[in-house]
């Protein structure tokens, strides 16, 4: 396995071979821990889509769910477990922003925030078709298998 290195990468870049890589070892880790059926979003720092795989019997919904999650970490800056505590703290102002959003925004684990070796965010994973605390899992591991950063909005 090949560590990346996103300090070779100019700022805020995250290519197609990167991003297949990340879904591939989500998914792997998933098989390792026998999770549910995954589905797997790469978003770019502008929260463009680079690569979607769903795996066979994951439910319907699961891409706009993974999709959610990434798009609302970008949005927000933070990954999706300090955006799901902001929703139980502060859910009038999670809702108002999930409209303003479309109702894009998943305020639930699994959405995790992917940062060059300078702390800037270069897009954002987004995991679902497990539990949320399975989800973020597999995102951070995968990330951190790849030698990335991976900010899972974890409050202090």
């Amino acid at each position: 396995m090949s560590v990346l290195n996103l300090n070779t990468l100019s700022s805020n870049t995250l290519n197609l071979d990167t991003a297949t890589r990340i879904s591939s070892h989500v998914l792997s880790i998933g098989r390792e821990l026998s999770a549910s059926p995954l589905t797997v979003a790469v978003l770019d720092s502008g929260g463009h889509l680079i690569s979607l795989q769903r795996e066979d019997g994951a439910s319907l919904l699961r891409p706009q769910i993974a999709i959610g999650k990434a798009w609302g970490a970008l949005a927000l800056g933070k990954g999706s477990r300090a955006i799901a505590a902001d929703a139980q703290q502060r859910p009038a102002f999670i809702g108002a922003v999930n409209n303003l959003a479309n109702g894009q925004l998943i305020p639930a684990p699994g959405g995790v925030l992917i940062r060059d070796g300078q702390g800037n965010v270069v897009g954002a994973v987004g995991i679902t078709g497990d539990t949320s605390d399975i989800d973020e899992q597999c995102a951070v591991g995968a990330l951190q298998a790849l030698g990335m950063t991976a900010d899972a909005g974890v409050a202090p």
